[in-house]
């Protein structure tokens, strides 16, 4: 991380990065002492949710293992909810309220390795979200019948928002989480993980009861309450669960249908689902949708591509479901490989982006895999560095989708090798499976499994908003070719057809030439479709 944050200082600026982000960012992106000192074991969250008040209720039970002596850490609650009082070993615990970080005093000191568990009581009315998923917050609306539909997206505004929590992507609950919600009768709530059962409190309120045995990121801990259907299904080695909108059952039967393929297409090229105790299931909700581990969050109203067009503009995107095929590859990229910031959330984004290039390739083959990838690149703005700025919990552009799945598109036409290029993105997904890691832990981890020094690459699409421009003229039979708007270091090769033949270039920034017989422009052209690149020709 530390080389990475060198290379974004030296891109943006001290100036402005000290301009740009407040203490509210700081507190919520950092990696303080208060929150390095201890691991989180596992949550306990014990709710009421209260539609009519569009209010919540309850606890937090948290368990956490001290790795450094400590007497002061720092949970995390949106200031607009309130703190009721926090227990631990039965004592009400002081607290200090900063912006939204809840810093807890112990007593005494806590010891090294000592495991410890404290309940955090809260109440209060979260966030509204005005455009979910992408402005944090609850959705409370209704069903076609008037029946409450509830849910709740907060990547990148944080978890924080709806339940106290260790509000950061570096640690994860290792031993997972119980969901415990109390909704009104007749209502029910989905949460992540298998479901234990349910229990009517004798108060109007019926509280069902859900487990995860895995890790789980703290932003795709959900709740989905509505008057939902369950319809069942199954893999030889997988539960897969659909819970929709009553309304909709005899649509999503039909609609579902593309699961099994995408589940086999991204099992054979990314490994076993990596959640696989917990389940899997999709869940409607009133937003379009957000990879919530083992319960996605799905809103694309059973249409074919991204609310019924096709992001790519090609038409090769209207044979599947956008939202299920994207948010269920971030079961593999985000949800089980997690970045330790979401600077780095091109991890997530771009590998998850890429993985709907993969499924079509599974299905429709290479060719229409090309077609669709490239066409993704009208998206890429060049606005910003992909990379945002660490420790202030701010992503970097919107580019690492469309541009990060190029990018790895780019790589494997660098590698030249398919069985070497699928071993490797198979091996990446097992290798860091339920992992958190950075930018230079993907960087060091392709270059050593490709053997090629692939860093000035990943540097200059990752750190900068500068495409590569490939520079050519054509003199005679000389073919004069060089890198521009690149870093001095940027060695990536292309390749030309050159009557009919494949040949390897290898740009610098310095002119080079090549010697090809009775050369011109109809018996020469550059694989553009397997390098993000742009083609520029000299005179």
């Amino acid at each position: 991380m530390k080389n990475s944050f060198l290379v974004v200082l030296t891109l943006i600026g001290i100036q402005q990065i000290n301009a740009q982000f407040t203490r509210r960012d700081s507190l919520q992106g950092g990696l303080r002492v208060e929150r390095t000192s201890y691991d989180v074991k596992r949550y306990n969250l014990n709710i009421t949710i209260n539609p009519e008040q569009k209010s919540i209720k309850g606890f937090n039970e948290i368990s956490f293992e001290i790795l450094a002596p400590i007497q002061k850490i720092q949970l995390d609650l949106f200031e607009n909810m309130k703190v009721d009082s926090i227990v631990w070993n039965k004592k009400k615990l002081n607290y200090t309220r900063d912006n939204d970080a809840v810093f807890i005093d112990f007593p005494e000191k806590l010891t090294l390795k000592s495991n410890h568990k404290l309940k955090f009581y809260y109440s209060g009315n979260p966030t509204i979200a005005k455009n979910a998923p992408w402005d944090g917050g609850f959705v409370f609306s209704k069903d076609s019948a008037g029946k409450d539909f509830i849910a709740v997206a907060v990547q990148g505004t944080g978890a924080s928002l709806w339940y106290p929590v260790k509000d950061s992507q570096s640690d994860e609950p290792d031993n997972g989480a119980s969901i415990k919600v109390a909704v009104p009768n007749g209502l029910m709530n989905v949460s992540n993980g298998r479901f234990l059962g349910s229990q009517d409190l004798k108060n109007g309120y019926t509280r069902w009861d859900w487990e995860v045995k895995n890790p789980i990121n703290n932003y795709t801990i959900t709740v989905n309450i509505a008057d939902y259907v369950h319809i069942q299904d199954k893999m030889p080695d997988l539960d897969l669960d659909y819970y929709v909108l009553r309304e909709n059952e005899a649509k999503a039967r039909e609609h579902f249908a593309e699961v099994k393929p995408m589940m086999e297409c991204f099992q054979s090229k990314f490994g076993r689902y990596p959640f696989w105790e917990d389940g899997y299931k999709l869940v409607e909700t009133p937003y379009l949708g957000m990879e919530h581990q083992s319960a996605v969050a799905y809103g694309n109203k059973y249409k074919k591509g991204y609310r019924g067009f096709d992001l790519s503009g090609t038409g090769v995107g209207m044979f599947f479901d956008y939202i299920t095929i994207h948010e269920t590859g971030h079961e593999w990229f985000g949800n089980s490989i997690t970045s330790m910031d979401i600077a780095d959330m091109w991890i997530h984004e771009g590998f998850t982006t890429y993985s709907e290039t993969v499924f079509i390739e599974c299905i429709k083959g290479y060719d229409d895999a090309m077609k669709y990838i490239n066409g993704q690149s009208r998206n890429v703005r060049n606005d910003r560095p992909i990379i945002g700025q660490y420790g202030v919990n701010n992503e970097g552009s919107g580019d690492m989708y469309y541009k990060g799945s190029l990018l790895l598109n780019t790589l494997r036409h660098i590698i030249a090798d398919d069985e070497k290029w699928w071993q490797i993105i198979y091996d990446y997904s097992e290798t860091f499976k339920k992992k958190i890691i950075t930018s230079d832990t993907v960087i060091d981890y392709f270059n050593k499994e490709s053997g090629l020094n692939l860093t000035p690459i990943f540097r200059q699409y990752l750190y900068t908003n500068q495409v590569p421009y490939f520079m050519y003229k054509i003199k005679g039979d000389n073919l004069y070719y060089s890198w521009d708007n690149v870093n001095e270091d940027f060695n990536m090769p292309i390749d030309i057809e050159f009557d009919g033949e494949k040949i390897r270039l290898q740009p610098t920034v310095k002119e080079q030439k090549i010697k090809l017989k009775k050369l011109d422009k109809k018996n020469f052209k550059v694989f553009s479709n397997q390098f993000f690149v742009k083609i520029k020709e000299g005179n």
